[in-house]
């Protein structure tokens, strides 16, 4: 069976800043920061990472902020320009609390898959659908077969997607997705996390059969929901996409992704602690 958090995902608050933490990442994660929280929610940030064993904080900090953490130890991993509402830059900015975690493994690997998906920029096969398969918005009704799905993709995911009430209950927030039936098989699938308050849709949760790789499914469904977010007035997309995957990084390379930064050991997904590539594209 797969495995979900082993701990559910907290989501709580310091002061106006929203904070996630939990113990399959073994990460606090500032998801967004409040201005008045800067600078006295640094030691609080700390406090809670070490009060639960957490390894890394990661923190998506604006740039009007970043100097703040930057004294205070952290680093930044990725940079997107205009991320909010075309505006402002963002920095996601890393604090370790263990050496360790700070060293990626498989170096060699990570630049060549980078070498690779920039090799691939400019030989886009071209975005097509075969007749034998549909590209749906998914609804609340596709809710137990895209859990299915996610189950039989993913060993470990951060976050419960394995669970089809939780994918009902992201449906009716922030989250659109997108899949791929073969006849009535689904076969892939995508989302599409929107922060209309930023105008930046997040790329995420792409999957796909084990028997149905190497048809272009994910550039498939990534060029669908650009359209559809595009015309929700989305200026910008990013991606967070496992760093050792040649298939991700190459479909956001062929898609006009900018490469932005790799997150070091960032995420439990597939079974394992991996390093993360950002990417990002202005609609």
């Amino acid at each position: 069976m797969p495995q979900e958090n082993m701990s559910q995902d907290i989501i709580t608050r310091i002061g106006g800043s929203i904070v996630q933490h939990g113990s399959l990442n073994k990460r606090v994660y500032l998801m967004n920061l409040a201005p008045e929280d800067c600078p006295g929610i640094l030691p609080e940030l700390e406090h809670l990472a070490k009060k639960h064993d957490c390894t890394k904080i990661f923190a998506k900090i604006p740039e009007k902020q970043a100097d703040a953490f930057k004294k205070a130890g952290y680093m930044t991993e990725a940079y997107i320009p205009g991320f909010f509402r075309g505006r402002e830059d963002v920095q996601f900015m890393a604090f370790y609390l263990d050496e360790n975690r700070q060293k990626p493994a498989n170096e060699s690997l990570l630049n060549r898959v980078l070498a690779v998906a920039g090799s691939k920029a400019k030989t886009s096969p071209g975005v097509s659908c075969s007749k034998q398969h549909r590209v749906l918005r998914m609804s609340e009704a596709d809710a137990d077969d895209m859990a299915r799905l996610f189950s039989q993709v993913f060993d470990s995911y951060p976050f419960p997607i394995f669970n089809a009430d939780y994918l009902r209950k992201t449906m009716l927030n922030n989250v659109i997705y997108f899949g791929v039936r073969r006849g009535d098989k689904l076969v892939g699938l995508a989302s599409a996390e929107m922060d209309m308050q930023s105008l930046a849709a997040e790329m995420t949760d792409f999957a796909t059969l084990p028997q149905y790789r190497g048809m272009g499914l994910a550039g498939i469904l990534l060029d669908q929901m650009s359209k559809e977010t595009r015309e929700m007035g989305i200026i910008t997309l990013f991606t967070i996409a496992r760093a050792v995957s040649f298939g991700m990084n190459i479909t956001f390379a062929r898609a006009n992704f900018k490469f932005a930064g790799t997150l070091i050991n960032n995420t439990h997904i597939a079974g394992r602690m991996e390093n993360m590539n950002v990417w990002h594209k202005k609609l």
